[in-house]
């Protein structure tokens, strides 16, 4: 059986004829007559500090550096403005801008984020305690921890939390010293 070399299949030579020719036009229209394509690049936000600035929150600054801080556990204004710029990346979400526990991620979830302005706190919202939950969560909420945050992060994340708080909770320095000394 041998094929015949000078047949051919009209219906699929016609096919693609058109199909470049309807390519070749939409080329002609882009390229001539439509003014082109703008590539231009448009620069992504710094971080998401700057997505959130956009959007109406909180104000856009470079992050804080806490790392050469030496006893984090002791609230200060610099922790405090670097827990604020966490918490609007990592908390905002579920516990809302203001941290009543209203945050868009967090309608669906059960049960409901925390209210931290309330401070109906689960592990007695000392300066440890709160340290305990940013590290390791609370499970089996939907609370994460966060341990690839520095420690001095977490720190800040914790005098934040205490600074919007309603219910602020007293403990003893020394023994807030004591102990924080030897947690990550």
């Amino acid at each position: 059986m041998s094929a015949d070399q000078s047949s051919y299949n009209k219906g699929g030579l016609i096919t693609f004829l058109v199909s470049m020719g309807v390519n070749l036009d939409v080329l002609f229209y882009v390229a001539f007559l439509s003014g082109g394509v703008d590539l231009q690049e448009l620069q992504p936000p710094a971080e998401a500090g700057q997505i959130q600035a956009e959007a109406g929150g909180v104000e856009s600054t470079a992050p804080i550096d806490v790392s050469g801080i030496k006893d984090p556990w002791m609230p200060s204004e610099e922790l405090i403005a670097r827990g604020k710029q966490l918490y609007v990346q990592n908390c905002a979400m579920c516990h809302g801008n203001e941290g009543k526990g209203d945050g868009v991620a967090g309608a669906s979830l059960d049960p409901k984020p925390r209210d931290l302005v309330e401070g109906k706190w689960k592990k007695g919202g000392t300066r440890l305690g709160l340290f305990d939950v940013m590290t390791n969560g609370l499970p089996p909420s939907s609370m994460q921890g966060y341990k690839h945050l520095s420690v001095n992060e977490r720190w800040a994340l914790v005098h934040y939390v205490r600074s919007i708080t309603d219910n602020l909770v007293q403990d003893n320095d020394a023994e807030v010293a004591a102990k924080a000394a030897n947690l990550d």
